[in-house]
C-alpha cells in the first residue's frame, strides 16, 4: 500500500515508517502536523493514511479536523486515526460522512502488528474499523442518549405505528386494544419524551421524529 503518515511524536513516526516498509508497503510522506497531513494528501493521493488525533499547535484535535478536511478535498480518502485516549465525539465526526474508509484506534493497538496491519488494509478497501473500546463508549452513550430509553416495549410499539401514520383508532385495532389503552400509552409516551406543547398533532409529528432518529 502507498501510506502517509502524520504523528508530531518523531519516534512513533519513525516506528510506523520502518514498520510499514518492512512489511511491503512504501511510505509517501511521513509529516507532524495538520496542514502537511492535508498537503500530502491532496498531492500524493495515498491509499490509506495514519493520522494522530492530536498535534501541533495546541495538541488538541489538529489532527482530526486536518482528516476529516482532507476528506473532503479527497472525498473517500481511506483515513486511521490514532489516538491516546477513546474520544467519541471524535469517532463521530470521522463517521459524520458515512462514506466508509475509515478507522478509529487506540496508539497501544500499534504494538498488535498483525491486527494494525490488518486494520490498515481493511481501511484501505473500504472498510470501517473501530477499536473495541471505542465502540464499547460510542453504545454506552447511544443508550444514554437515547430519548426512546425510559418507553416501555408496548409504548415502543405504538410510537412505531405512529411512525407508519396510523391514528390511534387504527392503532388501537392492530395491536387489538381498546382506543382508551392507546390514548394512555401515547400520553405516557409524550411525557416520556417531556412534550408538553398544548398541540396535540406537533407532539406527534415530534415524537415520531424522535422515533426516527432514535
Amino acid at each position: 500500500m502507498r501510506v502517509v503518515i502524520a504523528d508530531d511524536a518523531v519516534l512513533l513516526r519513525e516506528g510506523l515508517v520502518r514498520l510499514l516498509e518492512e512489511n511491503g508497503h512504501t511510505v509517501l510522506a511521513a509529516v507532524g502536523d495538520g496542514p502537511a497531513l492535508v498537503s500530502a494528501i491532496t498531492e500524493h493521493l495515498p491509499e490509506v493514511s495514519i493520522v494522530d488525533v492530536r498535534m501541533p499547535p495546541s495538541h488538541t484535535d489538529e489532527g482530526l479536523r486536518a482528516a476529516v478536511e482532507a476528506r473532503s478535498l479527497v472525498p473517500g480518502t481511506p483515513i486511521l486515526v490514532l489516538s491516546q485516549y477513546v474520544e467519541v465525539s471524535y469517532a463521530d465526526d470521522l463517521l459524520a460522512d458515512r462514506a466508509g474508509a475509515i478507522g478509529y484506534l487506540l496508539k497501544d493497538r500499534v504494538s498488535e502488528i498483525a491486527e494494525f496491519l490488518d486494520a490498515l488494509e481493511r481501511v484501505a478497501g473500504g472498510g470501517t474499523v473501530l477499536d473495541p473500546e471505542v465502540v464499547s463508549q460510542l453504545l454506552v452513550r447511544r443508550h444514554r442518549d437515547d430519548p426512546l430509553r425510559n418507553l416501555t416495549p408496548r409504548e415502543r410499539e405504538v410510537l412505531s405505528l405512529m411512525a407508519e401514520g396510523r391514528s390511534n383508532n387504527a392503532i388501537a385495532r392492530r395491536m387489538v386494544v381498546t382506543d382508551g389503552a392507546v390514548e394512555k400509552h401515547v400520553r405516557n409516551i409524550f411525557t416520556k419524551l417531556s412534550l408538553y406543547q398544548d398541540d396535540e398533532q406537533h407532539r406527534r409529528v415530534r415524537a415520531v421524529l424522535a422515533y426516527l432518529q432514535s
